[in-house]
Formats: structure tokens, C-alpha cells, sequence
């Protein structure tokens, strides 16, 4: 059983990140964005998932987070683009806002996308997106309405997707924090 840390950014789904966790058979805690690095290490975590939510502006401490802890991240729709930008990507307005079904197209089923591909339909929110990759990233995943809808870091166990995994529209969600899981031992 992993030590698992979910950050609260405000998002809707937070508590759905929790329960999928919880039902996943690991130890999963919730702790607000506004926890210090101190905070988050005290709990020994062996992963973190950074919820969506609201707005960059609202992300408190999620930058911090992924360039100082050395410890595996997911980072779920706000939190990928909260990753994307700390590493010198570029976020925009999506061309199509709301929530709705995506068809996603895995382009690099390494890592948290292994076994996943060739295509899922998946829940997700293109209110705002990653609009240019950050460039110690790899683009994991795309679509018809954005390029960037997965990645990860080159060197560090960083993973991103736009889309929600743990909610039940999702195809593979479970598959997809699972295969987070498996990282976050290897690691």
C-alpha cells in the first residue's frame, strides 16, 4: 500500500481524486495547495496528485510542489497545466470550454499510459489547456481540440494529463492512476 497526497486546488473532482484512490486499495490523503514542502514531506508520501480546479491563480503552493519535491506527480487537468507552466510551457483559453467527452489519441504509451492506447474516450475540461510543451517534456497524448492533453518530464517522475481519471466517464481512469501507482514503486 502507497502513501498517496492529494492537493486541493478547489476543484469539483477533489473529492472523487480521494475516493478512486481510497477504492484503489492505497493510503490517500487530502492537504491543501497552501501546505509548505515541510508539511507534504512530514507525511512521507510516496506520490502526489495535484487536483484540478478553478484557476492558476488559485493553485497556491503547485509550482513549488513540482520543481522541488522529488517524489512522483500526477498533475490532473489545472495541475497539468500548473506543471507545464513552472517548467517554461505556455497555457491559453481552450478553443471549447465545459465538460465534455474527448476521444484522446495516445501518442507515446509510455508510463502512466501503457496499456491504455491506441484511443480512449475520456472526461474532461478544456476551459484552459497546455498550449505549448514545456521542453524537458514529451506530449504522451493528443486530440482533435489540443495537442497537449498528456505528458511527462524527461528525467523526473512528473506525468500530466487534461483530463479526469477518476471519474466514471472516463475509459481506463483506474488503469491510468494504477499505472501512476506502479511509478510511484519503481521510483
Amino acid at each position: 500500500m502507497l502513501k498517496i497526497i492529494v492537493i486541493n486546488n478547489y476543484g469539483q473532482f477533489c473529492h472523487l481524486i480521494h475516493r478512486a484512490v481510497r477504492d484503489l486499495e492505497q493510503d490517500v490523503e487530502l492537504m491543501k495547495n497552501t501546505s509548505t514542502i515541510e508539511e507534504i514531506l512530514a507525511k512521507e508520501p510516496e506520490g502526489i496528485i495535484l487536483s484540478g480546479g478553478p484557476t492558476l491563480e488559485r493553485a497556491g503552493n503547485c509550482a513549488a510542489y513540482v520543481k522541488e519535491l522529488n517524489i512522483p506527480i500526477l498533475g490532473i487537468c489545472l495541475g497539468h497545466q500548473v506543471m507545464g507552466l513552472a517548467y517554461g510551457g505556455e497555457v491559453r483559453t481552450g478553443s471549447t470550454g465545459g465538460y465534455a467527452a474527448v476521444e484522446i489519441e495516445i501518442v507515446e504509451e509510455d508510463d502512466i499510459l501503457k496499456g491504455l492506447g491506441p484511443k480512449i474516450r475520456v472526461w474532461a475540461s478544456h476551459a484552459d489547456e497546455v498550449s505549448a510543451l514545456p521542453s524537458d517534456f514529451i506530449r504522451l497524448a493528443r486530440s482533435q481540440i489540443c495537442e497537449i492533453e498528456a505528458m511527462k518530464h524527461k528525467t523526473k517522475p512528473l506525468y500530466g494529463v487534461q483530463w479526469h481519471p477518476e471519474v466514471s466517464h472516463t475509459e481506463k481512469g483506474n488503469e491510468l492512476l494504477m499505472n501512476f501507482f506502479e511509478m510511484c514503486r519503481k521510483y
